[in-house]
């Protein structure tokens, strides 16, 4: 095993938590949340996953994925030039692209959760659920090499 192995796979394992934390929320929490409790108790869960998971998010995920996301670059030789070049530079900058719309909007989910804008919080939730996926998708299409 090498460093570099090690690299991606802290890389991978944070971006499965934070997706995977997703999901779960989405697809498991949330409806169950709405089904067994009342308003009152299923809003302080809620509130308590979403400060958990955000906490996660600034401490955790945030840190490793850039720290270990610019170390695999270099050891890459990416380059700002290289991201406009065919294969793995534009996957590459199509990922970190889709990456920054999502933190965008698990920010703006954050706020509008935090000021009662109910709508726009799960518009917000969505989009960063549906951009992680997507950020995903160009993970696995970059070559390896």
């Amino acid at each position: 095993m090498t460093w570099w192995a090690v690299v991606r796979f802290l890389h991978v394992l944070s971006a499965a938590l934070w997706v995977g934390g997703q999901l779960t929320v989405s697809l498991v929490v949330l409806p169950l949340a709405r089904r067994l409790l009342d308003e009152e108790r299923r809003g302080g869960l809620l509130k308590a996953v979403g400060q958990r998971f955000g906490v996660f998010t600034v401490a955790v995920f945030l840190p490793v994925q850039v720290a270990t996301g610019v170390a695999i670059a270099m050891h890459k030789g990416v380059t700002w030039a290289s991201l406009a070049e065919p294969g793995y530079g534009r996957v590459l900058a199509a990922k970190l692209l889709v990456f920054c719309l999502v933190m965008v909007a698990a920010g703006l989910h954050g706020w509008a959760t935090g000021a009662g804008r109910a709508v726009f919080a799960r518009v917000m939730a969505l989009g960063a659920l549906v951009g992680s996926v997507v950020v995903v998708l160009f993970a696995t299409a970059l070559p390896y090499t």
